[in-house]
């Protein structure tokens, strides 16, 4: 996960609505049902539904009330920390 790409797209959430990235998130899902997708293009596409995910965690989180900045830092501890395990 990068957090640049989390934070434009939290930022895209505010502006918009979250159904965006949801829908964009269920379209690449069903893209990785292509047999003929190579490992390197799965990979990309993990990687951005991630983002997405964590996006839509950070914005739920400061809509709950947490300032932006120590939502994003929180939700990036939480990532660390399950990566450190």
């Amino acid at each position: 996960m990068r957090l640049p790409i989390i934070k434009l797209l939290t930022e895209f959430i505010e502006e918009k609505d979250s159904d965006y990235v949801l829908e964009t998130i269920e379209t690449l899902e069903a893209l990785t049902e292509l047999p003929s997708l190579k490992d390197e293009e799965l990979d990309v596409i993990g990687e951005l539904i991630s983002n997405m995910y964590g996006a839509i965690e950070v914005y739920n989180s400061i809509e709950a009330g947490t300032p932006k900045k120590d939502a994003m830092n929180q939700f990036m501890k939480r990532v660390l920390g399950s990566i450190d395990q």
